[in-house]
């Protein structure tokens, strides 16, 4: 029978070195208000302690939410997340001092791992992470020096490689919801993602665990639709009722109802870019749309693709899927991200995560941080400083497209557009195309072996992935191969059909995209 505790009753019920996982994106979908005395009670009596934590994605809000609240010495003796660059700079002061062991894995993984878990399978396989620092040939996904225990194995199954990602047992699942009935029968409508939470919950169950459940409202039993009701009440054994500010929606919105999907709001005329270098990047990545395409979008310069498509008026072409579950509608930027008002749908995370590894996505844009002559990419760790992949493996190892987006240089740079060409003033001192990346969150290797379309997109220079490595195939107008273009790089690109980027996307109007990708397909309307 479910029972109803306060916030402070939590701790006692967490035993030391026992094995945590809780969900969460940023802050939906974490238990704050859970956390926050967990870390109130170890900080006043040393209790609980040697804990393990386990997270699918980002949780935290860069500063003092999240999992931050984990960030004591003593307090976590381990934690396996995929991604930490959201956990603040706490946690990852102790994770860099090796005071913790620290593992990055893949955000598909982990939010799909519960569930082997809750059918007492030994693990979760996937040919996901192959070639990257997941890869235990490579790194195993440790993050630091104080993780020496290989969580990640090479199985070899009728013929082809596959990772083997080992199953914790699961001593205290956190996870959250919006309503609980006197059942403790758990809802979700005012979550603007579903992640895992019966899947985390049904693993706590299987190991003999407990499931502790933050939750908005409490109603009477009975009350609630059973279609409604996402986490069922006989795998909840607490429930704790939070405050407003401890359940927000997203890392800074506390209640949004567009991305619950209770209204759909009207979408404005969205301002123009300037026509700047993010804007040529954005066109010249849009280019490779397809119509129907089911695309996803990275947070960041390839934001500017959604707005480029919505600029020419042919963004009704593609379908916009967020790994964390949304599809359709429009994604949301910044501290909401992984939110989308007027999603067609929401699915539970480790399903989008099923659809991506099968193939499910036409055309993925993602950021461009480093690259390698190789054509490895590398988002996940800068200077030492380990942020994690999230889902960037999943998307890029299965994408039958993959367009990486970014400037040339990076750093301060002062770029402008002049008379239809790009006029280069100051470049950034930061190298992105170099020798050999920090960390390979993307492998080109691999990339090629399953016969991938591979693009990096710049505002000066377009390259592709060949058989012999990175290709530079496009050059922009106004720029100088020698001085511009290869004084800037740590390797030399192959360099056989060179033409210019498309002349017209450097001046201010554009309105050839639709165009280009050929008709309006029958049937489709613009959103």
């Amino acid at each position: 029978m479910t029972r109803f505790i306060e916030a402070g009753d939590v701790a006692r019920l967490i035993p030391n070195g026992a094995t945590l996982y809780c969900t969460g994106m940023g802050l939906a979908g974490f238990a704050e208000e859970v956390a926050k005395a967990v870390s109130e009670a170890f900080q006043s009596t040393g209790h609980p302690r040697d804990l393990t934590l386990y997270h699918a994605t980002g949780v935290g809000n860069g500063r003092d939410r999240g999992v931050h609240h984990f960030a004591h010495e003593g307090l976590l003796k381990r934690i396996v997340g995929g991604h930490f660059g959201v956990g603040g700079p706490s946690l990852m002061k102790l994770i860099m001092e090796n005071r913790l062991e620290a593992y990055n894995m893949p955000q598909g993984a982990l939010c799909r791992l519960p569930r082997e878990i809750a059918g007492r399978r030994p693990g979760f396989i996937t040919r996901v992470g192959l070639g990257t620092f997941v890869d235990p040939r490579i790194e195993g996904g440790k993050v630091n020096a104080a993780a020496v225990e290989d969580l990640v194995e090479v199985m070899h199954l009728d013929g082809e490689e596959w990772l083997y990602f080992r199953a914790p047992k699961v001593d205290v699942a956190l996870i959250r919801g919006s309503v609980a009935d006197e059942n403790g029968n758990i809802t979700m409508e005012r979550e603007g993602v579903l992640l895992e939470s019966l899947s985390v919950a049904q693993a706590a169950r299987a190991c003999g665990g407990i499931v502790i459940a933050q939750v908005e409202h409490v109603v009477k039993a009975g009350s609630l639709h059973p279609r409604a009701v996402t986490v069922p009440g006989i795998v909840v054994d607490y429930v704790v009722k939070a405050r407003p500010e401890n359940h927000l929606q997203t890392m800074s919105t506390y209640y949004n109802p567009a991305y619950s999907g209770d209204i759909k709001v009207v979408r404005g005329s969205l301002a123009s870019m300037p026509l700047d270098p993010r804007k040529i990047i954005a066109r010249r990545a849009a280019m490779e749309l397809t119509p129907g395409a089911v695309v996803n979008l990275g947070i960041g310069m390839p934001e500017g693709v959604a707005a480029v498509a919505a600029e020419e008026h042919i963004d009704h072409l593609m379908s916009l899927t967020l790994e964390t579950g949304p599809i359709g509608g429009v994604p949301a930027g910044g501290f909401d991200f992984g939110h989308a008002s007027n999603a067609d749908a929401v699915i539970e995370q480790a399903a989008q995560f099923d659809f991506y590894d099968g193939g499910g996505i036409d055309v993925a844009f993602l950021g461009l941080a480093q690259t390698d002559g190789n054509g490895n990419v590398n988002v996940s760790k800068f200077s030492g400083r380990p942020v994690g992949c999230g889902g960037f493996i999943n998307i890029t190892q299965n994408a039958k497209k993959v367009v990486f987006c970014g400037t040339f240089t990076a750093g301060d740079s002062d770029l402008g557009i002049e008379d239809g060409k790009l006029a280069i003033r100051s470049d950034g001192t930061g190298c992105k195309f170099m020798e050999e990346v920090e960390q390979i969150t993307f492998s080109g290797d691999y990339a090629r072996r399953i016969g991938q379309t591979v693009l990096y997109v710049t505002e000066r220079a377009v390259f592709r992935l060949g058989d012999a490595g990175v290709e530079l195939i496009e050059i922009a107008p106004g720029v100088d191969l020698e001085r511009d273009i290869l004084a800037h790089m740590r390797f030399k690109p192959l360099i056989r059909d060179l033409t210019l980027m498309d002349v017209e996307i450097f001046r201010p109007e554009w309105q050839r995209l639709g165009a280009l990708l050929g008709q309006r397909p029958a049937g489709r309307e613009a959103r």
